[in-house]
């Protein structure tokens, strides 16, 4: 493996452990060259190929990264880890793999995203929600953020939505 820092290819793994479900081997590996310390991901090829029933009819390629990159936006300056938002996605695709072959419908992603975000911020998912819903007005959003509020604290450590109501 090619150092990052010194472009070496004369490097040691340190550790090594599962991640992502079982998906994936996350190695630590350390340059024997200039001693810095860097972090690889195996993931297998894949083979299964899911694509993205959009609501327009278009099928696009399933794209992981355009969900954590809505799921970061989502979480800006909240206390999500990383670690949080990989289990978000994790437990998404296993419900997309466990219920469709070959097209999942992006209202299907959608939801289980939701769903999984909700239980650990209750902010983040209002702003996920508002974008992935689409709503049409102000009064929906409030709606949404209404019911939010009056739902179960379900994380610990989770804070009111409207603080002082």
């Amino acid at each position: 493996m090619q150092c990052p820092y010194c472009g070496q290819d004369h490097d040691k793994v340190v550790d090594s452990r599962s991640s992502e479900g079982g998906r994936a081997v996350r190695r630590r590996r350390e340059c024997l060259d200039c001693q810095q310390r860097f972090t690889t991901y195996e993931r297998p090829e894949d083979v299964i190929k899911l694509n993205v029933l959009k609501k327009d009819g278009t099928r696009v390629p399933y794209d992981r990264q355009k969900v954590i990159d809505g799921l970061q936006k989502a979480c800006f300056k909240r206390p999500v880890t990383g670690d949080q938002l990989l289990e978000i996605i994790s437990a998404a695709e296993e419900e997309m793999f466990a219920n469709f072959d070959k097209d999942v419908p992006s209202k299907f992603i959608g939801d289980v995203v939701s769903n999984q975000l909700r239980k650990v911020d209750k902010i983040a998912y209002v702003r996920f929600a508002s974008v992935y819903r689409n709503f049409t007005d102000v009064g929906e959003l409030i709606d949404e953020a209404r019911e939010v509020d009056e739902s179960p604290v379900i994380a610990p450590g989770q804070g009111d939505l409207f603080e002082g109501d």
